[in-house]
């Protein structure tokens, strides 16, 4: 059985069976509003392209329409992510519906976490779903959290493999399992962030590496270099 651990800005480490550590960048509450709200206007598109043709066909063309608005509101969701793991506008977002461990989602879950949207929804505006993510360490919902689902960014692979820091520093204090893969899954993370952004994760550790800024990400990288044997 796989066990997982919450990882630094809201990304959820995953050990699989094997023993490989995943990643997983879970997406907050703004994307995914916006992701909804993309789905929305496909559903009610396709809706507005239907009904002339539709309803020009009398009564039949009416049940036609019914159907097919059981098929958008309910099934167009739940058969996207099970066959591709995302809908339209998720895809729009770079998001990405798995189980909790990584792995695709199934069709039960996908199920009961759209069935569910009726409850996060409640009182109205989806206001419970909205409370249960910005509670949830990983940004889910009740559904999400019912159906053991988590949506996560999806991170493109660069086309060529990233910068590497050709020195290794050892660190200048012994340091926990825990602390050792922490710097490692910096390492292997920050080449994908902006400057800023390592920058700013590295003051974070300034105390190990007794530096900030960019020499703090320097010093950093040679840790890890150190620690993965690249002496």
């Amino acid at each position: 059985m796989s066990a997982a651990r919450p990882m630094l800005d809201t990304y959820r480490e995953v050990i699989t069976p094997e023993g490989v550590p995943l990643h997983l960048p879970a997406a907050g509450p703004v994307p995914r509003a916006l992701a909804w709200l993309i789905d929305l206007c496909v559903r009610f598109g396709v809706l507005a392209v239907m009904s002339p043709l539709l309803f020009a066909l009398g009564e039949f063309g009416s049940g036609l329409y019914l159907g097919l608005m059981f098929l958008m509101f309910w099934a167009y969701p739940i058969v996207l992510e099970v066959w591709f793991g995302r809908t339209l506008g998720k895809k729009v977002l770079g998001l990405r519906v798995v189980a909790r461990d990584g792995a695709p989602l199934g069709w039960m879950a996908a199920i009961v976490r759209n069935l569910l949207r009726t409850v996060d929804a409640l009182p109205f505006g989806y206001a419970l779903g909205l409370v249960t993510c910005l509670f949830d360490a990983h940004g889910r919902r009740l559904g999400d959290l019912v159906a053991g689902s988590l949506v996560i960014h999806t991170v493109p692979r660069p086309a060529t493999p990233p910068a590497r820091i050709d020195t290794a520093l050892p660190p200048p204090l012994p340091l926990q399992p825990s602390e050792q893969a922490a710097l490692i899954a910096f390492a292997d993370r920050a080449p994908a962030l902006s400057p800023g952004r390592q920058r700013e994760l590295a003051d974070i550790a300034s105390g190990l590496s007794q530096e900030r800024g960019q020499a703090g990400v320097v010093r950093l990288y040679a840790m890890a270099n150190w620690l993965l044997g690249r002496r």
